[in-house]
């Protein structure tokens, strides 16, 4: 059986933890790029600008197998850390946690701040609402005009999405296929004399 299938967030949730008046605020963000979790922690550094640390871990792909932890000048490990470690307990990818803190003036000592940084993250991942989707892989089909009924029959067939069609004496077009379902898929392809298929990627 292929596991094809990941948990990830909808949407941005927030958590909150209090320990001898430091304050940690926590947010979980839904993202797919690098990029776009560039964006979400200057855009989080500058709106809490006056917050002594901005820490953060991130896990990305259906895989997970890309991701970052961030102590932003706390002890190493008491940060980012325990951050991921919520992340991997939730068994979620595609997230982003930001904890902001204001210190309160007291030590919470090394234990303490991961007791916090690992609540903060909870309390957001919590409230978050969590889906699952689907590992599906990307193919382009290339083939000569009057090949198209047989092409089109499949995919209406298989019930598959497709996108960036060409129409003209030679055609061609993308379509997504469940992972699970992919070698059924091709199988089929491949049986239509004629007819070219490429994989592009898996999302």
């Amino acid at each position: 059986m292929v596991d094809d299938t990941y948990k990830t967030i909808k949407a941005t949730s927030e958590g909150i933890y209090k320990e001898k008046g430091s304050k940690f605020l926590a947010f979980a963000i839904p993202v797919t790029t690098e990029a776009e979790i560039k964006t979400h922690v200057e855009k989080i550094k500058k709106e809490y600008y006056d917050a002594r640390h901005h820490c953060y871990a991130y896990i990305l792909g259906h895989d997970k197998a890309t991701y970052r932890l961030n102590d932003d000048g706390e002890p190493s490990g008491t940060a980012g850390r325990p951050i991921h470690g919520q992340l991997l307990s939730k068994d979620l990818t595609n997230t982003l946690v930001v904890v902001v803190r204001y210190f309160g003036g007291i030590k919470l000592g090394v234990s303490g701040l991961i007791s916090a940084y690992k609540a903060a993250t909870k309390d957001a991942l919590d409230k978050a609402e969590v889906m699952e989707k689907t590992v599906n892989e990307i193919y382009r089909v290339e083939f000569e005009y009057p090949l198209m009924n047989d092409v089109m029959r499949l995919l209406k067939d298989e019930g598959l999405e497709q996108f960036n069609q060409r129409f003209e004496l030679n055609c061609s077009l993308d379509f997504s296929v469940r992972k699970s379902r992919s070698g059924r898929v091709t199988d089929a392809f491949d049986k239509i004399r004629g007819v070219t298929l490429t994989f592009l990627r898996t999302e």
